[in-house]
């Protein structure tokens, strides 16, 4: 579990619901979403400032930090194709290519829309859903951004 105040991964023993380590990202700040390449243990960890921690999920070690898009929340791995997807509030999917456990190369930061920070992908055929939606002017006094009606899309990236 990513701690995002902290930078580290909380590893838990589910069948005891004890914990069991604490894993530091290093150089990797306010982590999102997470991903898990099971064959070559690695997990993989969206962070805020422009980074995908790849870990070695056997001892927690960080093997690699390539760069990713800003404000990430999101991260699946295609087993099939070897890459790893991470979609960025600014409005961009980072797309990473798996060259070896601990190579990682970016192919492409495809723009998607601002706010298309989650995703998820249909593992069948390789496809890829980000919800995003319009919003107005931030309260004054703070807080989120209002959703305008009517303004959600689905964006479907893949073949």
């Amino acid at each position: 579990m990513n701690d995002e105040g902290k930078s580290v991964i909380h590893v838990f023993d589910t069948h005891g619901l004890k914990a069991v380590a604490k894993w530091s990202l290093g150089a990797c700040e306010e982590p999102t979403g997470m991903a898990i390449d099971r064959v070559h243990h690695r997990v993989f960890a969206a962070c805020g400032n422009e980074k995908l921690a790849v870990l070695d999920s056997d001892d927690g070690h960080v093997v690699a930090t390539p760069a990713i898009g800003r404000d990430p929340d999101g991260a699946v791995f295609d087993a099939k194709t070897q890459r790893i997807f991470t979609s960025n509030k600014e409005g961009t999917l980072s797309v990473l290519r798996e060259v070896s456990p601990d190579r990682y190369q970016t192919l492409q930061t495809l723009t998607t829309q601002p706010g298309a920070r989650t995703l998820a992908m249909d593992e069948n055929t390789g496809r890829i859903y980000l919800p995003t939606a319009r919003t107005g002017a931030a309260p004054a006094g703070g807080g989120a951004a209002p959703i305008l009606p009517q303004t959600f899309t689905l964006l479907v990236v893949g073949p």
